[in-house]
């Protein structure tokens, strides 16, 4: 029977693939012995509780091979995945994508394809479940992450930086199938990588060894030994890609292309399977189907401890990802203070501010850096450093691992029950964007805390200071990109992005300080409009807006101040985010932008993006190459990007008309160009 099993996996795939005529055959029918014994004798899930919080975990971090996951999932009877969405693999509306999307079905746990990601997803996800486990005890919390893994996944330097941090970590309760089937799309994985994988894992402090990975009995076993382990588990599969094709299995033509009828029909009577394409013997998907049952009661007995749990009320708000009703009081509060005091501090210290009102009343988040933690300002007086003595902590050095951070960060947030926020120089976004434009793709609440956002980080020079970053981060969808300009902006900015359960925040923070320039404390959220009216025009319709984000937000107010001196009625827009104002109605857009014939933006970046509020005649003061090592204040007078610059230009254009084409979109600077010695 577990070989009938086994290939009910494997005929479903390769029929899949071929009616799409398009898809990865291979990792399905080589895994088919590994799934099958995982899902039907040990995996803690429920078919129909699939939410279930105390499951365990399953990560196709191969994400290639999704009709390994979406046969699995039909076959234990999980309602959303039917033998239609089977057929329908990787056709437009269809549940079963190319490569599995979280949100797409039930069992799904994460977004999987960029190989190395799923992996690091899954350290997160092992570290939330140790975390919530130190908060809730075993009764609520107590349950196991599985893997699957290709030689991709553990090619690509993003997994060095999770197994790493899993094992510093000791998360004993991860473990990691390698698919050890010697093939890459190229060819022999041997014509680029000769590694000793498990002694590259024991290195980092994992348990590691090597099975057969079509051998049942050494599965379970090897299942067994790893659930016995005090460190996390990588169990070395060797299998055979594409088991069972006849002339195909064990190389590379059966990795990513449909088999062909012919090699179909030889896989049939290979393996003895007569059922026709998408069709499951009754004795077969009975046993798949009681499989799926197997921890119903395991559930039942959970929700019975969950019911009379003290704790209950608690475990649910965080499983459900509320934020704490104390937190809108706190922050009220708090935002009272600030307008009072009008701190003069960068953004990157506001941020730390925030954040210990935040961590005061909100139990659930989980700060880190990337070893930036005194630049930062991540840490409070609430998050005690984790190790693997206190899980209970709510700290995490990630080490110098950016792109592993932003990953792990991601697990955290897929987990569910704690809201993850992570820190690094804005640059370094450079390191971590895979992982961020997959919470994007997501849609999951991770918070990226990038300080040192512009010129103004200043000696350190070009290396480390972002020109182009805003741009290429507003330009991945669904990512709120949150550029405060003082105190006041960062805490309502930190509001949005607690508040965002459907798409990622990054803050966008300063290395220099700033003063406070939002001297009232608004019952509303003015940064939750994405831009807004920060300086009214006087004596007259404004003839000028000048429109800025961060820390360009004071110089455009002191470029105001001069031109209402010479008698040009000027108004300024604080932007702290393109993206929301993007979703305000039109009469919210059209408001901010006015109609003010002079429209002058200024932000230490690059101009793209800016056009939706000044268009494409507009002035821009800011960026068009790489910056240079000086003190911050010399650098923005070197590229011009100054109150005395911003005013010259809007006066000109007050006098002389708008210039068109090339000539306006110039951005004026006192030396255009880098100094070079």
């Amino acid at each position: 029977m577990h070989d009938r099993m086994a290939n009910a996996i494997r005929f479903l795939a390769m029929d899949a693939v071929e009616k799409a005529n398009s898809g990865h055959p291979g990792l399905p029918m080589g895994c088919a012995d590994i799934a099958t014994v995982l899902f039907g004798k040990y995996l803690k899930f429920d078919p129909k509780n699939p939410k279930w919080p105390d499951r365990d975990r399953f990560v196709l971090s191969a994400g290639h091979g999704s009709m390994l996951l979406y046969s699995v999932l039909y076959l234990t009877g999980y309602a959303d995945m039917t033998i239609d969405q089977i057929e329908n693999f990787r056709q437009l509306g269809s549940r079963t994508a190319g490569h599995p999307e979280y949100g797409f079905a039930s069992g799904i746990e994460t977004t999987t394809g960029p190989l190395g990601q799923g992996i690091s997803n899954a350290v997160g996800m092992a570290l939330a479940e140790r975390m919530l486990n130190a908060q809730f005890g075993d009764d609520l919390v107590n349950h196991r992450t599985y893997v699957i893994s290709g030689d991709g996944c553990l090619m690509e330097g993003i997994s060095q930086e999770a197994i790493a941090l899993a094992g510093h970590l000791k998360l004993n309760k991860l473990t990691v199938f390698w698919d050890n089937n010697n093939i890459s799309i190229d060819g022999a994985v041997s014509l680029s990588d000769s590694t000793d994988q498990v002694a590259r894992f024991k290195a980092s402090g994992w348990n590691a060894f090597h099975i057969d990975g079509h051998d049942a009995e050494a599965i379970a076993a090897a299942i067994e030994t790893a659930q016995k382990s005090d460190k996390p588990t990588l169990i070395a599969a060797k299998t055979t890609i594409g088991f069972g094709a006849p002339t195909k299995a064990g190389t590379k033509a059966v990795h990513g292309s449909p088999l062909g009828k012919d090699e179909i029909a030889g896989a049939r009577k290979a393996l003895n399977w007569d059922s026709p394409p998408f069709e499951i013997l009754a004795d077969i998907l009975d046993a798949w189907r009681k499989a799926g049952t197997r921890s119903a009661a395991t559930r039942a007995d959970w929700e019975k401890r969950l019911a009379g749990a003290a704790n209950r009320a608690e475990f649910e708000r965080r499983i459900s990802g509320k934020l704490h009703a104390g937190l809108a009081g706190a922050m009220a509060d708090y935002k009272k203070k600030l307008a009072a005091d009008r701190p003069k501090v960068a953004t990157r210290k506001s941020s730390e501010m925030a954040l210990e009102v935040i961590n005061g009343a909100l139990p659930e988040t989980v700060g880190g850096s990337a070893d930036l933690t005194p630049s930062n300002n991540t840490k409070t007086s609430q998050t005690k450093e984790l190790t693997p003595e206190a899980y209970g902590n709510r700290y995490i050095h990630y080490g110098i691992r950016e792109h592993g951070m932003a990953a792990v960060m991601n697990g955290l947030a897929l987990h569910g029950g704690l809201i993850p926020y992570g820190g690094t120089f804005f640059c370094f976004t450079d390191y971590a964007r895979p992982a961020m434009r997959l919470a994007s793709l997501m849609g999951i609440r991770s918070i990226f805390v990038m300080t040192h956002d512009s010129i103004g980080l200043g000696e350190d020079g070009p290396t480390h200071q972002p020109v182009e970053h805003l741009a290429a981060m507003r330009a991945i969808p669904n990512h709120l990109v949150l550029r405060p300009a003082d105190a006041m902006e960062t805490a309502e900015c930190w509001e949005v992005a607690l508040g965002s359960t459907t798409a990622p925040s990054t803050l966008v923070l300063t290395r220099q300080n700033l003063r406070a320039v939002r001297t009232g404390a608004s019952a509303d959220n003015l940064c939750a409009r994405g831009a807004y009216e920060l300086a009214a025009a006087e004596g007259g319709a404004a003839k000028v807006t000048i429109f800025a984000s961060g820390s360009e937000v004071e110089i455009a107010l002191d470029a105001r101040d001069a031109l209402q001196k010479d008698g040009t009625p000027t108004r300024v827009v604080s932007v702290p985010s393109f993206e929301i104002f993007d979703q305000q109605d039109k009469a919210w857009r059209e408001a901010v932008i006015g109609t003010a014939p002079v429209k002058v933006a200024v932000e230490a970046a690059v101009r793209q993006g800016w056009e939706r509020f000044i268009g494409y005649d507009g002035a821009f003061v800011g960026m068009t190459g790489f910056g240079a090592s000086a003190p911050a204040e010399v650098l923005f007078k070197y590229f011009g990007i100054t109150a005395e610059n911003v005013a010259r230009i809007a006066a000109e254009r007050v006098k002389n008309g708008v210039p068109k084409g090339e000539d306006a979109r110039a951005v004026p600077a006192s030396e255009p160009a880098r100094p070079h010695p």
